[in-house]
């Protein structure tokens, strides 16, 4: 069972902090110099990281099996990464920002998966969805 959701457990802890870190950011300080810290720091903990869990230790050969999707991951972290940051400073608080963010997120990801990837989708789903945009209207009033 841990197997399952330690992964999970992992993205909320992570999410967590994240979205504290993106409220606290000064407001003084441009969101893409902060970044720019970020991107530092998290490329050299993923180069550590790769270099502690890998039986390969040549990065260079795992790079040149990655594809494009790299290089748009890194593009789409900055823009997100940049919205949250500006989600605080336009004044969203941090108990709603991330929810409707999320929220808006998933129901944006169950029709990318029932459209794109051909995913099923259950009476359940649709369910969901509609309550999730009943509680949108309701967290954003």
């Amino acid at each position: 069972m841990i197997n399952l959701f330690w992964p999970i457990i992992i993205v909320v802890a992570a999410n967590t902090i994240y979205n504290i870190s993106a409220k606290l950011t000064p407001s003084e300080v441009h969101p893409l110099a902060s970044l720019s810290i970020t991107y530092f720091t998290a490329a050299l903990l993923s180069i550590l990281l790769f270099f502690i869990t890998s039986e390969n230790k040549n990065v260079i050969t795992e790079i040149q099996k990655s594809n494009w999707t790299a290089v748009v991951l890194g593009l789409s972290i900055v823009a997100l990464e940049f919205g949250y940051i500006y989600i605080y400073r336009v004044g969203w608080n941090v108990s709603t920002g991330s929810l409707v963010a999320n929220i808006s997120l998933a129901c944006v990801l169950l029709i990318v998966g029932v459209f794109i990837y051909k995913e099923n989708i259950s009476f359940h789903q649709i369910l969901g969805m509609v309550l999730c945009a009943v509680g949108l209207l309701l967290v954003t009033k």
